[in-house]
């Protein structure tokens, strides 16, 4: 009876009602998950200023039903997946830890590419190591760099998931054609661009991964907050229903496709915890088109 209970709980808390995806057929996550770049110091570098709010944030996250976490070696550099190992490590048997590499970072708000196989290679067994992982189940190449031939860069992780070190590879802030020519050398079953009511730049990819049944990570889904104070018809749906800016916008995400796997990231509990109940907030038809056309327009 106990364990009946338990599975229950489990099933009602607040993420639960954005409903599952199973990415790669196999890893069944709540389709509302956690962004961890925020649990990183100014310009995603160097340790937080409250790393015990860091940590309290995590825990939330898993409290309240999310078990889809995204981070990257280079958010800190390192500091949020040794964050994360530090709060949920020994983790939930149902968590899904994704990671990324791809990038060099020589600097707060400094980014560059290095797609180079000894530089994945090395990124990808330094996430195990602060992930206290033995396989991570989605390791995502942070970009495609111009620098290295993409064969290159894919047929590593390729080797890397032949060695068991990744369960499943996924990549981020692609075109459609790069999807289907990374698709030529490895399986992918997702992509990470940016994406949001008021930023649908990659739609076509949205779309072609509907068609291909791929996971839809859309990074900034909240504009890093602009959404709250930028967008009218976001206010207007807001206060007709009494809820927050942000929530609308997440819920019209997972309201868009059942693809979708919004990662909306915070610092704050009380921020995740507003993030959260948009998981339970259903937009009709109407309102759905009134966001979609203001947000065109």
């Amino acid at each position: 009876m106990a364990t009946s209970t338990s599975a229950k709980q489990r099933e009602e808390r607040p993420a639960k009602r954005a409903g599952e995806f199973l990415i790669g057929n196999d890893l069944r996550v709540t389709r509302l998950g956690y962004g961890a770049m925020r649990i990183t110091g100014e310009g995603i570098w160097g340790e937080p200023k409250d790393r015990g709010e860091a940590v309290r944030v995590l825990r939330k996250a898993i409290e309240l039903g999310i078990n889809f976490i995204d981070t990257a070696d280079s958010y800190g550099p390192e500091v949020s997946e040794k964050i994360i190992a530090e709060a949920l490590h020994p983790y939930p048997a149902d968590l899904v830890i994704a990671t990324k590499g791809g990038f060099d970072r020589t600097g707060p708000n400094k980014w560059v590419e290095n797609g180079r196989p000894e530089h994945l290679r090395s990124a990808c067994e330094g996430s195990l190591r602060r992930l206290r992982l033995e396989q991570i189940a989605l390791y995502q190449l942070h970009r495609i760099d111009p620098k290295v031939p993409a064969e290159e860069q894919l047929g590593t992780l390729k080797e890397l998931q032949a060695e068991g070190k990744i369960k499943h590879i996924g990549l981020s802030e692609v075109s459609v054609q790069q999807v289907q020519h990374a698709q030529t050398i490895v399986p992918i079953v997702s992509v990470q661009n940016r994406y949001s009511l008021t930023d649908r730049g990659s739609e076509a990819v949205l779309q072609y991964c509907e068609q291909q049944k791929l996971g839809f990570i859309p990074w900034f889904p909240l504009a890093a907050g602009k959404l709250s104070g930028g967008e009218s018809s976001i206010r207007r749906v807001a206060a007709q229903l009494k809820v927050t800016p942000a929530e609308v916008a997440l819920a019209w995400l997972l309201a868009r496709s059942p693809v979708m796997l919004p990662i909306p990231g915070t610092s704050r509990v009380e921020h995740l915890e507003e993030n959260v109940a948009a998981a339970g907030l259903q937009l009709d038809a109407k309102k759905m088109e009134e966001l979609s056309q203001a947000a065109r327009g």
